[in-house]
């Protein structure tokens, strides 16, 4: 949970906040197929349901300058450029968060995990 001091008071935001919002931006950016999670048993890379989202997404908070940072685990279309799908997903992600929660984000870091197609 991040806490943040205003002058008119005191924010906390969930983490979930975050991984949601960090997730739907990434899904939305072309050539993902979605956000993944290594199975329990170290088995191959899963696509995670809307539902499980959050799993694929990791939020550390840096308390001294009241930002975050991401990383993020997806998977990819076959034959997309991952490079510029990379930039899409760090300049989307970074977007929307900072618009939907007033939060700066610090870094997004983007490891992808799988091909998939």
């Amino acid at each position: 949970m991040l806490n943040i001091n205003r002058k008119s008071g005191k924010i906390s935001i969930d983490s979930e906040v975050f991984t949601y919002f960090a997730g739907e931006a990434a899904t939305s950016c072309f050539g993902v197929k979605g956000m993944v999670a290594c199975s329990k048993e170290g088995g191959p890379w899963q696509i995670l349901k809307r539902e499980t989202m959050s799993k694929g997404v990791l939020v550390n908070y840096d308390d001294e300058n009241d930002s975050i940072s991401l990383e993020l685990h997806i998977g990819v279309d076959r034959g997309v450029n991952m490079a510029a799908v990379s930039d899409s997903i760090i300049k989307e992600v970074k977007y929307k968060l900072e618009s939907a929660t007033g939060v700066p984000v610090k870094c997004v870091d983007v490891f992808i995990d799988t091909i998939i197609g």
